[in-house]
Protein backbone atom coordinates (compact mmCIF):
# COMPACT_ATOMS: atom_id res chain seq x y z
CA UNK A 1 0.00 0.00 0.00
CA UNK A 2 2.86 2.64 0.85
CA UNK A 3 4.45 1.57 -2.52
CA UNK A 4 1.63 2.71 -4.53
CA UNK A 5 1.07 6.02 -3.12
CA UNK A 6 5.27 6.80 -3.24
CA UNK A 7 4.93 8.31 -6.62
CA UNK A 8 2.10 10.60 -5.17
CA UNK A 9 4.09 12.05 -2.10
CA UNK A 10 6.63 12.60 -4.29
CA UNK A 11 4.78 14.42 -6.80
CA UNK A 12 3.11 16.55 -3.95
CA UNK A 13 6.62 16.97 -2.41
CA UNK A 14 7.95 18.58 -5.56
CA UNK A 15 4.66 20.53 -5.90
CA UNK A 16 4.78 22.22 -2.41
CA UNK A 17 8.92 22.63 -2.83
CA UNK A 18 8.62 24.61 -6.18
CA UNK A 19 5.35 26.54 -4.91
CA UNK A 20 6.82 27.41 -1.88
CA UNK A 21 9.74 29.78 -1.48
CA UNK A 22 11.54 31.23 1.40
CA UNK A 23 13.69 34.94 0.39
CA UNK A 24 15.77 36.31 3.85
CA UNK A 25 15.82 40.50 4.81
CA UNK A 26 18.29 40.59 2.14
CA UNK A 27 16.76 39.03 -0.70
CA UNK A 28 14.28 39.95 -3.27
CA UNK A 29 12.76 37.58 -5.75
CA UNK A 30 12.67 38.45 -9.83
CA UNK A 31 9.16 36.34 -10.64
CA UNK A 32 8.97 35.66 -14.45
CA UNK A 33 5.45 34.07 -15.84
CA UNK A 34 5.73 32.41 -19.06
CA UNK A 35 9.28 34.22 -19.40
CA UNK A 36 7.53 37.86 -18.90
CA UNK A 37 8.41 39.55 -15.80
CA UNK A 38 5.69 39.75 -13.31
CA UNK A 39 6.91 41.18 -10.13
CA UNK A 40 9.76 41.82 -7.53
CA UNK A 41 9.02 40.23 -4.57
CA UNK A 42 10.34 39.31 -1.00
CA UNK A 43 11.43 39.07 2.40
CA UNK A 44 9.07 36.15 3.81
CA UNK A 45 7.37 33.67 2.20
CA UNK A 46 6.83 33.74 -1.85
CA UNK A 47 3.92 31.67 -3.12
CA UNK A 48 4.35 30.59 -7.05
CA UNK A 49 2.16 29.17 -9.74
CA UNK A 50 3.69 25.81 -10.03
CA UNK A 51 4.74 25.62 -13.66
CA UNK A 52 4.07 28.75 -14.80
CA UNK A 53 6.23 30.41 -12.53
CA UNK A 54 9.96 30.84 -12.04
CA UNK A 55 11.91 33.17 -9.43
CA UNK A 56 15.46 34.20 -9.86
CA UNK A 57 16.86 35.45 -6.68
CA UNK A 58 18.85 38.41 -6.01
CA UNK A 59 21.44 39.65 -3.17
CA UNK A 60 20.81 43.07 -2.10
CA UNK A 61 23.98 43.62 0.02
CA UNK A 62 27.14 45.39 -0.77
CA UNK A 63 29.75 42.87 -2.90
CA UNK A 64 33.55 43.59 -2.43
CA UNK A 65 34.96 42.66 -5.96
CA UNK A 66 38.93 42.50 -6.20
CA UNK A 67 40.18 44.06 -9.71
CA UNK A 68 43.14 42.08 -10.88
CA UNK A 69 46.57 43.46 -11.29
CA UNK A 70 47.15 45.13 -15.01
CA UNK A 71 49.70 46.75 -16.57
CA UNK A 72 49.23 50.67 -17.31
CA UNK A 73 50.91 52.85 -19.15
CA UNK A 74 50.88 56.64 -17.36
CA UNK A 75 50.73 59.66 -19.34
CA UNK A 76 53.89 60.30 -19.03
CA UNK A 77 55.05 56.66 -20.54
CA UNK A 78 55.67 54.61 -17.28
CA UNK A 79 54.75 50.66 -17.02
CA UNK A 80 52.56 50.67 -13.87
CA UNK A 81 51.23 47.25 -12.40
CA UNK A 82 47.83 48.68 -10.53
CA UNK A 83 44.78 47.05 -8.98
CA UNK A 84 41.94 47.86 -7.05
CA UNK A 85 38.38 47.54 -5.30
CA UNK A 86 34.78 47.84 -5.88
CA UNK A 87 32.05 48.15 -3.69
CA UNK A 88 28.65 47.87 -5.45
CA UNK A 89 25.18 46.42 -4.49
CA UNK A 90 22.22 45.56 -6.43
CA UNK A 91 19.52 48.67 -6.33
CA UNK A 92 17.13 47.58 -8.53
CA UNK A 93 16.44 43.93 -8.91
CA UNK A 94 14.21 43.94 -12.02
CA UNK A 95 16.90 45.47 -14.28
CA UNK A 96 19.63 43.33 -12.64
CA UNK A 97 18.34 40.28 -14.24
CA UNK A 98 16.69 41.92 -17.32
CA UNK A 99 19.05 44.24 -18.62
CA UNK A 100 22.21 42.42 -18.36
CA UNK A 101 22.78 38.97 -18.55
CA UNK A 102 25.03 38.73 -15.86
CA UNK A 103 25.59 41.92 -13.57
CA UNK A 104 28.77 40.69 -11.35
CA UNK A 105 30.95 39.66 -13.96
CA UNK A 106 30.17 42.77 -16.60
CA UNK A 107 30.96 45.09 -13.31
CA UNK A 108 33.85 43.05 -13.07
CA UNK A 109 34.84 43.48 -16.69
CA UNK A 110 33.96 47.64 -16.52
CA UNK A 111 35.99 48.42 -13.85
CA UNK A 112 38.80 46.63 -15.17
CA UNK A 113 38.50 48.89 -18.48
CA UNK A 114 37.66 52.01 -16.49
CA UNK A 115 40.88 51.24 -14.15
CA UNK A 116 43.14 51.18 -17.15
CA UNK A 117 41.75 53.84 -18.93
CA UNK A 118 41.79 56.45 -16.18
CA UNK A 119 44.92 56.10 -14.55
CA UNK A 120 46.61 56.06 -17.88
CA UNK A 121 45.48 59.90 -18.10
CA UNK A 122 47.82 60.77 -15.07
CA UNK A 123 51.41 61.09 -14.55
CA UNK A 124 53.35 58.70 -12.22
CA UNK A 125 53.47 61.95 -10.06
CA UNK A 126 50.30 62.86 -10.48
CA UNK A 127 49.03 59.21 -10.06
CA UNK A 128 51.25 58.96 -6.62
CA UNK A 129 50.14 62.25 -5.41
CA UNK A 130 46.30 62.32 -5.88
CA UNK A 131 44.88 59.01 -5.29
CA UNK A 132 42.02 60.04 -3.54
CA UNK A 133 40.96 62.29 -7.01
CA UNK A 134 41.46 58.74 -9.23
CA UNK A 135 39.06 57.11 -6.36
CA UNK A 136 36.40 59.70 -7.03
CA UNK A 137 36.76 59.84 -11.09
CA UNK A 138 36.40 56.23 -11.27
CA UNK A 139 33.69 55.65 -9.01
CA UNK A 140 31.84 58.21 -11.14
CA UNK A 141 32.43 57.06 -13.95
CA UNK A 142 31.52 53.37 -13.08
CA UNK A 143 28.16 54.20 -11.44
CA UNK A 144 27.22 55.99 -14.24
CA UNK A 145 28.25 52.80 -16.43
CA UNK A 146 26.27 50.56 -14.13
CA UNK A 147 23.34 52.52 -13.51
CA UNK A 148 21.28 51.59 -16.27
CA UNK A 149 22.36 47.84 -14.90
CA UNK A 150 20.14 48.42 -11.09
CA UNK A 151 23.54 48.73 -9.90
CA UNK A 152 25.04 51.11 -7.64
CA UNK A 153 28.94 51.99 -7.29
CA UNK A 154 29.38 52.83 -3.60
CA UNK A 155 33.21 52.92 -3.80
CA UNK A 156 36.43 52.52 -5.53
CA UNK A 157 39.71 51.97 -4.11
CA UNK A 158 43.29 51.52 -5.82
CA UNK A 159 44.84 49.30 -3.67
CA UNK A 160 48.37 49.25 -4.92
CA UNK A 161 50.87 50.85 -7.41
CA UNK A 162 53.97 48.94 -8.51
CA UNK A 163 56.69 50.52 -10.11
CA UNK A 164 59.20 48.71 -12.06
CA UNK A 165 62.48 48.50 -10.15
CA UNK A 166 64.56 50.87 -12.25
CA UNK A 167 62.00 53.45 -11.07
CA UNK A 168 62.27 52.81 -7.65
CA UNK A 169 65.56 53.22 -7.56
CA UNK A 170 65.24 56.21 -9.44
CA UNK A 171 62.70 57.90 -7.16
CA UNK A 172 64.77 56.62 -3.70
CA UNK A 173 67.58 58.83 -4.94
CA UNK A 174 65.47 61.89 -5.34
CA UNK A 175 64.23 61.52 -2.30
CA UNK A 176 67.45 61.40 -0.96
CA UNK A 177 69.07 64.23 -2.89
CA UNK A 178 65.63 66.34 -1.40
CA UNK A 179 66.32 65.00 1.99
CA UNK A 180 70.05 66.29 1.88
CA UNK A 181 69.16 69.76 0.13
CA UNK A 182 66.21 70.39 3.02
CA UNK A 183 69.47 69.75 5.45
CA UNK A 184 71.36 72.10 4.39
CA UNK A 185 68.82 74.88 3.80
CA UNK A 186 67.77 74.55 7.45
CA UNK A 187 71.82 74.59 8.77
CA UNK A 188 72.34 77.87 6.23
CA UNK A 189 69.27 79.33 7.60
CA UNK A 190 70.73 78.41 11.10
CA UNK A 191 74.21 79.84 10.63
CA UNK A 192 72.57 83.15 9.17
CA UNK A 193 70.57 83.42 12.55
CA UNK A 194 73.29 82.91 14.76
CA UNK A 195 75.81 85.52 12.61
CA UNK A 196 72.89 87.97 12.93
CA UNK A 197 72.62 87.36 16.51
CA UNK A 198 76.25 87.83 17.18
CA UNK A 199 76.65 91.08 14.68
CA UNK A 200 74.01 92.60 17.27
CA UNK A 201 76.14 91.35 20.02
CA UNK A 202 79.05 92.84 18.43
CA UNK A 203 77.19 95.73 18.04
CA UNK A 204 76.02 95.88 21.40
CA UNK A 205 79.63 95.44 23.53
CA UNK A 206 81.09 98.05 20.97
CA UNK A 207 78.54 100.89 21.97
CA UNK A 208 79.76 100.47 26.43
CA UNK A 209 82.84 101.11 26.66
CA UNK A 210 82.94 98.92 30.03
CA UNK A 211 81.17 95.78 28.04
CA UNK A 212 83.76 94.22 26.50
CA UNK A 213 86.38 94.52 29.63
CA UNK A 214 83.49 93.17 31.61
CA UNK A 215 82.70 90.45 29.27
CA UNK A 216 87.38 89.30 29.15
CA UNK A 217 86.93 89.16 33.35
CA UNK A 218 84.27 87.09 32.72
CA UNK A 219 85.83 84.13 30.49
CA UNK A 220 88.59 84.42 32.77
CA UNK A 221 86.79 83.39 35.45
CA UNK A 222 85.16 80.87 33.59
CA UNK A 223 88.35 79.36 32.27
CA UNK A 224 90.10 79.45 36.04
CA UNK A 225 87.71 77.92 37.27
CA UNK A 226 87.54 74.55 35.02
CA UNK A 227 90.03 71.48 36.07
CA UNK A 228 92.58 72.13 34.13
CA UNK A 229 95.89 73.20 36.45
CA UNK A 230 98.44 73.63 33.82
CA UNK A 231 96.58 77.12 32.45
CA UNK A 232 97.96 80.18 33.86
CA UNK A 233 96.76 83.21 33.13
CA UNK A 234 98.74 87.11 33.02
CA UNK A 235 94.91 89.76 33.15
CA UNK A 236 96.25 92.51 30.45
CA UNK A 237 94.42 95.27 30.33
CA UNK A 238 92.21 95.99 26.76
CA UNK A 239 93.98 99.49 26.44
CA UNK A 240 97.62 98.08 26.94
CA UNK A 241 96.90 96.16 23.40
CA UNK A 242 95.67 99.21 21.61
CA UNK A 243 98.72 101.19 23.07
CA UNK A 244 101.21 98.58 22.43
CA UNK A 245 100.04 98.43 18.56
CA UNK A 246 99.93 102.27 18.25
CA UNK A 247 103.36 103.04 19.79
CA UNK A 248 104.86 100.31 17.01
CA UNK A 249 103.27 102.44 14.63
Amino acid sequence: MSLTFLPFVIFIAVILFSTFKILDEYERGVILRLGKFTAVRGPGLIVLIPGLEKMIKVDLRLVTMDVPSQDIISKDNVTLKVNGVVYFKVSNPERAILAVENYYHATAQIAQTTLRSVVGQYELDEILAHRDQINAKLQEILDEVTEPWGIKVTNVEVKAIDLPIEMQRAMAKQAEAEREKRAKIISAQGEFEASKKLAEAAEVLGAQKDAITLRFLETMREIAGSNNSSTTFFPVPVDFLGKLLSNRQ
